[in-house]
């Protein structure tokens, strides 16, 4: 189906079905933690029945920071079966390992001709990265936003479900597509972020987004009582110094990123009230949200440990979803290559 403007002026690809295709990847960096489950995989799962849907475990952008090379293919293995065990339906979406497709490389290569050094300097992440890396800052780090556009483009997606912090890199993706599209005719959809709910789920240590690098994070397949035991000293509202003070929830880094997304309503009102009159202290608001959290990653837990007695059902998912992906990618950069004036015919005559 050919690409035409929607109802705000973005140019956007629908496939023959009619439907809007959507990308997005989460890095096999580590433990996949809450902090991804709610400003990323909770997200991507309202996707599933609406649109076509391509997940990506985006192991080259993993490589931009330092790690074990006989790790990788555990921390890979590791990546899938919780984004299974969370919702990511593999009968209803395409999941598969970025490697494994080459032509994200390729066009990333193509992206490179046509985006302004200045753009990419101007990326926050980047230094964010510089300072927490500092003895390993290269040029990946620096060209990743770049990568990134090819792994959404490469499908033409439309939708980049994301969370807060890179809303940049898709404006940035989008600019890539416009000049491309300027130079070479429309081949790319100019991709828009679908932003999560929970925008900025901050670690424990109530200072920074939760991250691996910062060990701050709560893992989503992580044994339940060892979550208590992160949960339990977790900072709260630095106002409550004292049982007996009254805080206030909205200061309070456990109501706003864990309760406000695990808790329903009348638990949410319950903190609120004995919070602001201190008639419950910081360890009982705590024990109630663990017996929500509880609810909702005992399910999961579950289903991962299913997953992870069949490696061969893992194994073949990830490669239908590859050959699946290699599909579209070939087509596309043969579109590419020939609006680009790069595709060799064969002489006639």
């Amino acid at each position: 189906m050919a690409m035409k403007n929607d109802k705000n002026g973005y140019l956007t690809y629908k496939t023959p079905e009619g439907k809007i295709r959507t990308f997005s990847g989460i890095q096999p960096s580590g433990e996949v933690h809450i902090g991804n489950y709610l400003g990323a995989i909770s997200n991507w799962i309202t996707f599933l029945d609406q649109y076509e849907c391509y997940f990506c475990i985006v192991d080259h952008h993993a490589a931009t920071l330092t790690y074990e090379p006989r790790e990788m293919q555990n921390r890979i293995f590791d990546a899938a079966i919780a984004n299974i065990a969370a919702g990511l339906d593999p009968e209803r979406c395409t999941i598969f390992v970025q490697s494994e497709v080459p032509q994200h490389t390729e066009l990333a290569w193509v992206f490179n001709t046509v985006t302004p050094f200045g753009d990419l300097s101007r990326m926050t992440q980047f230094k964010q990265k510089s300072k927490e890396h500092s003895d390993n800052i290269n040029v990946g780090l620096f060209t990743y936003p770049i990568l990134q556009a090819a792994d959404i483009l490469l499908y033409k997606a439309s939708a980049v479900p994301v969370g807060e912090d890179q809303v940049q890199h898709i404006e940035l993706a989008r600019e890539i597509a416009r000049k491309f599209n300027f130079r070479f005719g429309d081949v790319f959809p100019e991709c828009q972020a679908y932003i999560t709910e929970a925008k900025r789920i901050m670690g424990l240590d109530g200072e920074n987004k939760m991250s691996k690098s910062l060990s701050n994070t709560i893992g989503l397949l992580e044994p339940l009582p060892d979550i208590w035991k992160k949960l339990a000293p977790a900072i709260t509202d630095p106002r409550r110094q004292r049982r007996t003070d009254p805080g206030i929830p909205e200061d309070c880094n456990v109501f706003t990123s864990y309760h406000l997304h695990f808790s329903p309503r009348a638990d949410l009102d319950w903190v609120r009230e004995g919070c602001t009159t201190a008639s419950i202290g910081c360890l009982e608001c705590k024990k109630r949200l663990f017996e929500n959290m509880e609810k909702v990653l005992q399910p999961i837990q579950e289903r991962a440990d299913r997953l992870k007695s069949c490696p061969l059902d893992i194994h073949d998912i990830l490669s239908d979803g590859a050959r699946k992906a290699k599909n579209i990618a070939r087509e596309v950069m043969e579109e590419v290559y020939a609006a680009m004036g790069l595709k060799r015919k064969k002489p006639t005559g």
